[in-house]
């Protein structure tokens, strides 16, 4: 993560008999590890229209586009595809915007395996209630491969923190917040995409409901929309629908382990990120404070078949702390590398992961998960003047447009310091190293808190240039001493 201070200076639905709205209970305290309930309710036939829902709340600054025509008798209908961060906020933002929208999440109950971490700035934008967020994190441990471990944190303000949530509750929150908005939510697995025919057809989008009575395969049902987000992750359905191409992915592996309380104690507010070719060859391993557990994990594109392997070394190098400890639950997933060579075709735009949307070097996905689906649905909205209008494939490129205008020297700088810094141990020793100067620090969180890059003092920055290209030279020396040894 501390890399990151680098880049401050370079429809109708039908279904065979009928669908389910599904409705849960109004939003509780989230403690421990809960699941997803709901109810089933009212059905939907397939020859009357669904009502239009409409809120008082809009956003703001609409312009119309001057050639799309006007819908009558419905508003526009938008399928999001994935109920992750990205799904849950585009779906928000739509329902609130005058779209008819539709959610397909196959998991309500999602455990991705992932860190957790939050910038500072997402609590704020995307308005995330305290009670979600386990843990506030004001220290961080960056570990070397020789065990050097450096302290990060200090230029920390009182009020800054990295928040850790699990995925399961902050996803679940996301997509009731949604559901309140006005979007159905249904508990499906997304199956395929019937392309239209004519411009103005509907995209006719497959899937198995499930909703308690059809069994584990699920009731067939088809739903009509005009336009299609997919959110549904690394193995997207709806890329592979557009033809969107492949992409590099890392696997990344994570164990929950339930702590004694004493040891507990010590990863209150502190967070573990262990670099070296034991942990992985190209990322990191971490371990992360939850509510009452951590999460302990790691990833890697290049040796998928070691990462069981590369996950115990990565037990192993925090052992002491985590001695005692009862793994509670198991994941793995694949996560992106890059963005995908298409990310939208006509009306069918990718967000997050199903994006490539993950940055090198720090693996974070979640805030540009859920600020690319709430991005992709304000365009949406704004192309339909709320609901009205219909769009086009030019109305989702300005998506696209102010994404890459925004986003991309971030990942491209990022990759650039990933094959710099985590291509050999000698060079982790040196990023790590890196790591201990201040003002490495405090660019670092000023740019992931808030995810703006705060301008430079100029000769702080002629010193960390000197400093790391004295800390590369370092790293080449001894590698070049190591090779000696190995010979």
């Amino acid at each position: 993560m501390a890399s990151i201070a680098l880049n401050a200076h370079f429809t109708t639905t039908t279904c065979d008999r009928k669908t389910t709205e599904i409705t849960r209970e109004s939003l509780k305290s989230f403690v421990g590890l809960r699941k997803t309930t709901f109810e089933n309710h009212h059905s939907l036939t397939l020859t009357k229209s669904l009502p239009i829902r409409l809120t008082n709340r809009r956003l703001h600054n609409i312009v119309a586009t001057k050639s799309s025509p006007k819908l009558t008798g419905r508003n526009l209908r938008v399928a999001i595809i994935g109920g992750g961060p990205a799904g849950g906020a585009a779906a928000e933002t739509l329902a609130k915007g005058g779209i008819e929208t539709f959610l397909i999440e196959r998991k309500l109950d999602n455990c991705k395996p992932c860190g957790g971490a939050i910038p500072l700035c997402m609590v704020g934008e995307f308005d995330l209630p305290l009670d979600i967020i386990d843990r506030r994190v004001t220290k961080m441990k960056m570990i070397s491969p020789s065990n050097v471990a450096v302290d990060i944190g200090q230029t920390l303000k009182p009020h800054e923190y990295i928040g850790m949530v699990r995925r399961e509750v902050l996803d679940q929150y996301l997509r009731e917040r949604a559901e309140k908005a006005g979007a159905t939510i249904y508990n499906g697995l997304f199956l395929k995409m019937d392309m239209p025919k004519e411009p103005n057809a509907p995209y006719v989008l497959h899937y198995s409901l499930h909703n308690g009575k059809s069994g584990s395969v699920g009731e067939k049902c088809k739903l009509e929309v005009d336009a299609v987000i997919g959110a549904d992750g690394a193995n997207s359905r709806v890329a592979k629908s557009i033809g969107a191409g492949d992409y590099d992915y890392a696997i990344a592996f994570q164990e929950r382990i339930k702590i004694p309380d004493d040891k507990m104690v010590y990863y209150e507010n502190l967070a573990e990120m262990y670099v070296g070719d034991d942990v992985s060859p190209d990322f990191y391993g971490w371990v992360f404070p939850k509510c009452d557990h951590v999460a302990v994990g790691t990833g890697t594109v290049t040796h998928k078949g070691d990462i069981k392997k590369f996950q115990l070394a990565t037990r192993n190098r925090a052992k002491d702390k985590i001695l005692g400890g009862k793994i509670i639950r198991v994941e793995a997933h694949p996560i992106p590398e890059h963005p995908r060579p298409k990310r939208l075709s006509g009306r069918v735009a990718l967000v997050g992961d199903a994006a490539g949307y993950v940055t090198k070097c720090s693996g974070e996905g979640i805030y540009f998960a859920a600020k690319s689906g709430r991005m992709c649905a304000e365009a949406i909205v704004e192309g339909s003047e709320n609901g009205t209008r219909w769009i086009e494939e030019s109305d989702l490129r300005k998506y696209l447009e102010k994404w890459d205008k925004t986003y991309w020297p971030t990942y491209k700088v990022l990759d650039v310091l990933q094959k710099v810094f985590y291509r050999s141990n000698p060079a982790r020793e040196a990023f790590v190293e890196m790591c201990a100067d201040e003002y490495v620090q405090k660019m670092t969180f000023d740019s992931y808190l808030y995810k703006t890059v705060t301008p430079g003092n100029p000769l702080e920055d002629l010193k960390l240039a000197v400093n790391t290209i004295g800390s590369l030279v370092r790293a080449n020396a001894l590698r070049k001493e190591m090779d000696k040894i190995s010979v």
